[in-house]
């Protein structure tokens, strides 16, 4: 495995969803509080983002046409038609692969892969894409930026009435 690429398992079943790092994935970067104004992504795409993760929805994702299915027989122990049913599946779409071999109906596990295909989607979405901040919240950043500034400026003068007391005095 390189390091270009990353592996998610999931588990009880056994499902693998390999993304290899591509030049047009678009990554949105949050800068902290502490850096500034500086964003790299403004307002306005950060509200189309949203806009799009709160319209998706399963049926919306063509995984269908976009993803190629492949069928194989399940490893393990044997059994009756142990080689005569292939009922493992494996879901691929360009760099991500999918599989599930949960039910021993192959429809099933074909559903399966594409909700776990969806989901990955979806949660990929949220963590990207950050939540709007409420009012309360932006009061109470505003709160703890100030009080933050209060106590610097208060260490601040401290440290200059501590400098100003070591500095000999014209009096002699």
């Amino acid at each position: 495995m390189t390091t270009d690429m990353q592996l998610f398992r999931c588990r009880p079943a056994l499902a693998t969803a390999t993304a290899a790092r591509t030049p047009q994935a678009v990554q949105l970067r949050r800068t902290s509080a502490r850096s500034g104004n500086g964003s790299s992504v403004d307002e306005e795409e950060l509200q189309k983002a949203r806009a799009w993760l709160a319209a998706l929805h399963a049926e919306v994702i063509p995984l269908k046409t976009i993803s190629e299915l492949s069928f194989s027989r399940s490893s393990g122990p044997g059994g009756q038609n142990v080689n005569n049913r292939s009922r493992y599946v494996a879901a691929k779409s360009n760099d991500i692969i999918v599989q599930a071999d949960d039910s021993r109906k192959q429809n099933d596990n074909a559903l399966a892969c594409y909700k776990r295909l969806y989901d990955a989607i979806v949660e990929a979405g949220r963590n990207a894409v950050p939540n709007e901040t409420s009012a309360e919240q932006q009061r109470h950043v505003k709160n703890l930026q100030k009080a933050d500034n209060e106590r610097r400026l208060k260490i601040k003068k401290q440290q200059s009435a501590k400098k100003s007391s070591r500095r000999g005095r014209g009096d002699d």
